[in-house]
This record gives structure tokens, sequence and C-alpha cells, in this order.
């Protein structure tokens, strides 16, 4: 899926359709494999789909090359009716019954190995955590803001200047991988000076924070 955005993304660059600056984020953010939020891939989809005429899809869910060594497993004939034979075929028949067996039971239990762990409350390591995608931002920057939480279902952000100043709030819900992000713009009241800005997540009984520098 990740590949896919970037494609996309990189199609939208080349062809200088949407907003650089948000594309370039997306494509930095799909290459180091950074949370990428709903609002960003929801922005590369309609653009895509306006411009490159592309739509999304729905990946199958057995791989085709599996399908088809199922397949050909089940729908293998005898090669004689040799009585000489008959041991071996019924060694070979079952094994590939086993075979069949084993790959279904293996896709079932990495599906459920995958929805297991995507549940944040089974993840009991989970923590409430925060980050950005640089350490310094300019004026009129993108900050891709993003972390994890597993003792709430929102978190509130906020970035404060360095006279702790309020200059920016938002409300996200928890994602059901124990995940948020979302993007900030480095500008408007309060972003008049340069500094040392701190962003800060709070999820109710649990508060972390980080900073980064900025020019104004």
């Amino acid at each position: 899926m990740t590949n896919s955005l970037l494609d996309d993304v990189t199609s939208l660059l080349e062809g200088d359709f949407g907003d650089d600056r948000i594309l370039k984020q997306i494509a930095r953010a799909c290459k180091n494999n950074e949370v990428i939020s709903n609002y960003e891939r929801n922005y590369v989809q309609k653009l895509a789909e306006q411009y490159l005429g592309r739509k999304s899809e729905i990946p199958s869910s057995i791989d085709p090359e599996i399908e088809s060594s199922i397949q050909n497993q089940t729908l293998q004939s005898p090669v004689s009716r040799s009585p000489g034979l008959k041991n071996s075929k019924l060694i070979f028949g079952f094994g590939g019954i086993a075979l069949v067996i084993i790959i279904v039971a293996a896709i079932a239990f990495s599906s459920n190995s995958d929805s297991f762990t995507s549940d944040p409350k089974s993840e009991i390591q989970l923590q409430l955590t925060i980050q950005t995608d640089l350490s310094s931002y300019s004026y009129k920057d993108i900050i891709s803001i993003s972390g994890t939480c597993n003792n709430s279902e929102i978190v509130n952000l906020s970035i404060k200047n360095e006279e702790n100043n309020l200059v920016w709030a938002e409300q996200l819900s928890i994602k059901n991988n124990g995940m948020y992000s979302t993007l900030a713009i480095a500008g408007g009241s309060g972003w008049e000076n340069s500094g040392t800005y701190t962003v800060i997540v709070d999820s109710g009984s649990e508060i972390k924070s980080i900073k980064f520098s900025f020019t104004s």
C-alpha cells in the first residue's frame, strides 16, 4: 500500500499537480516508513483520481502464487494406474492434501496474528509517545506529528512558543492500531518569533512533549 501511495505521489509531483509541499512531505514519510494520516492518504487519492485516473484497488486475500499452488495440488491426476505405483500415488495424494491444509492454516494463522497485533489493547508495551518528522522548521513549513497511545481513545495536541503561548491545537481519535497522526502548518498568530517551540500530547492520564526549532 505504501509503495502504491509513493508511486501516486511521485506521479503527481512530476505532473505538478496538487501542493508540492504536502506531496513532498508525504513522499518523505513513505520512504522513511513513518505514520501517514488518513488526511494525507485521502488527499493523494483524490488527486490521483482527478489527474491520474486511478482508483483504489482492494488486494486479494490470498497470494495468486499460493492459490495456484493449491489448485495444482488438488487438481493433479495420477500419471498411471499401474498396480506397482498404488502406494506411491496414495503417499503423494495424502502429501498434497496435507500441503494444502498447511498452506491454508498458515494463511489463517497469519491473518489472525495480524488482527491480534493490531489491537492496541493486546500490546502492553505500547505507551503514549509523540514525534515530529523534523527537528527544525521554517515559516509555512508543514509539521508532521505522530505517536502512539494505549490509555485513551482520544488525545489533545498543542504547540506552544517560547513565551508558553498556545499557537496551535487539535483533538485526535486514536486509530485501531493505537496510533495517531496529523499535520500542522508553521505559521499564523504566535509564530512571529524564531525560537524553540514545544509540541504537547495529553491523553487525560499522561502528558508527553517534544521540542523543535523554528525560524520565522
